[in-house]
């Protein structure tokens, strides 16, 4: 069968058909065969023309894995939503497989998994909301089940962690913070996170005792390795650990009152900003809602919090700055009227007055756009504008990074990547997208 190409330019339709020659050239008989039976009748014949060409790193994937592509094609997940407990259980399903190695299967199912996510982005089969819940979802089933198997294995060494005076079993709790605190996270992303634990102690062993927090730092160091480190099957995401107390100088894990000392007599206005998308993935949830219930009041002061804006004001002349100084007016994220300029619009009212509007204390920027246009911090006609450009800068943030699977915000330089990514965004020319983008940008910056 050969690759029905419609609604395509040339130059994007010759990149299509050339992939899929690629593919069965590299899958075989009988692969190449079933390949072709499962995209009989179906409409992901029609969709995998424009993902082949608009998204090299999928074309490559599949060529590299024409196995994997045909597991979808023969599923109907390519064509549906996925319900979120399905993330952890078909992880765990795989992890559970008798010759499974940790590595190996996350960054599989890291694989399967964004095929799907930047197939159904870039068909338009899922909205930009779907996209970056699916993709925080896979990073949460990774961090849960790679941090089970690094800590079962070091306390099979060392015994069960168990607190000083309390002597119950600790668990590393995980905050998640920016998008993926916020389930925002985008098809490229590296993820932000601290690791803290409940109490000092030590685990249990009689005869290697050992600390908790020598404990907890060898098993974040592991749950690191397990999805940072690069190999022959790539990586599952980057860890940034830049936002722990410290920063690359401190500790990699705290305990919960060392947490709260640090934030309380040291902790900066720039660490509230950060800490408003924290979210424990992790750990007990009795101990990470005591967690997040001690560190609330550093985040949200009691009173509509003036004191705040001269910090806000610093923060947005860097920002500025930055976009000046790095020549970042082509990126979507980091240049004027961006994504980062949206997000620092509904903070500032979440650091101002979240701390008496209790419904400004929420993670995902939309819902907060939503609110401070009903407590009347923003007309409805600026929300509905920020709103508009916030979907559409993710999605070109999305179009962007699910091109070659790269972490980068910046506008494509090259014409065939241009044709790819206005292609993606619905429009028939990368002149009449940047003229839409320009539009967005504009508002946001007013």
């Amino acid at each position: 069968m050969d690759l029905q190409v419609k609604d395509l330019p040339e130059a994007l339709a010759l990149d299509a058909r050339s992939a899929w020659e690629h593919i069965l050239e590299r899958a075989g008989e009988p692969l190449a065969s079933r390949l072709h039976h499962a995209l009989a009748d179906s409409p992901a014949a029609d969709q995998l023309p424009r993902v082949l060409a608009c998204s090299p790193f999928v074309a490559d994937l599949c060529r590299r894995q024409p196995g994997l592509l045909l597991a979808l094609l023969q599923g109907d997940a390519l064509q549906r939503s996925l319900p979120e407990t399905d993330f952890r259980t078909e992880l765990q399903r795989r992890l559970g497989a008798a010759d499974a190695e940790l590595g190996v299967v996350l960054r599989r199912y890291r694989q399967w998994h964004m095929l799907r996510i930047v197939w159904r982005d870039f068909c338009r089969l899922a909205d930009t909301r779907e996209t970056v819940r699916d993709t925080s979802l896979l990073a949460e089933a990774c961090i849960v089940e790679a941090l089970a198997h690094c800590q079962a294995a070091l306390e099979q060494r060392f015994g069960v962690p168990r607190g000083k005076h309390s002597r119950q079993a600790q668990q590393l709790i995980v905050l998640a913070m920016g998008k993926l605190g916020a389930r925002e996270l985008n098809v490229s992303s590296d993820i932000d996170l601290i690791f803290a634990y409940p109490e000092a102690g030590e685990a249990d062993s009689a005869s290697r005792p050992l600390g908790n927090e020598a404990f907890f730092t060898r098993v974040g160091q592991a749950l690191i390795t397990a999805l940072d480190q690069a190999t022959a099957e790539g990586f599952v995401f980057r860890v940034d650990m830049r936002l722990r107390p410290y920063g690359e100088s401190g500790a990699l894990v705290h305990n919960f009152a060392a947490l709260e000392e640090y934030y309380q007599d040291q902790g900066r206005d720039w660490e509230r900003y950060a800490l408003i998308k924290a979210r424990p993935v992790t750990g007990d949830p009795d101990r990470a809602a005591e967690l997040m219930a001690a560190l609330r009041p550093f985040v949200y002061r009691r009173y509509v919090d003036f004191g705040v804006i001269e910090s806000l004001r610093g923060m947005k002349q860097m920002i500025t700055s930055e976009v000046r100084r790095r020549g970042l007016q082509d990126n979507v994220k980091l240049g004027h009227g961006g994504i980062r300029e949206i997000e620092f619009i509904a903070q500032c009212f979440q650091l101002i007055r979240g701390g008496r509007d209790l419904g400004l204390q929420q993670r995902e920027l939309l819902l907060v756009l939503e609110e401070c246009a009903r407590l009347g911090c923003l007309p409805e006609q600026a929300v509905a504008e920020l709103v508009s450009a916030y979907l559409f800068l993710r999605d070109s943030e999305h179009a962007i990074q699910g091109y070659l699977d790269k972490q980068t915000q910046a506008l494509p330089t090259g014409d065939l990547a241009r044709l790819a990514m206005a292609t993606v965004m619905g429009f028939s020319s990368w002149e009449l997208y940047l003229a839409t983008l320009a539009e967005h940008r504009r508002l946001v910056a007013g």
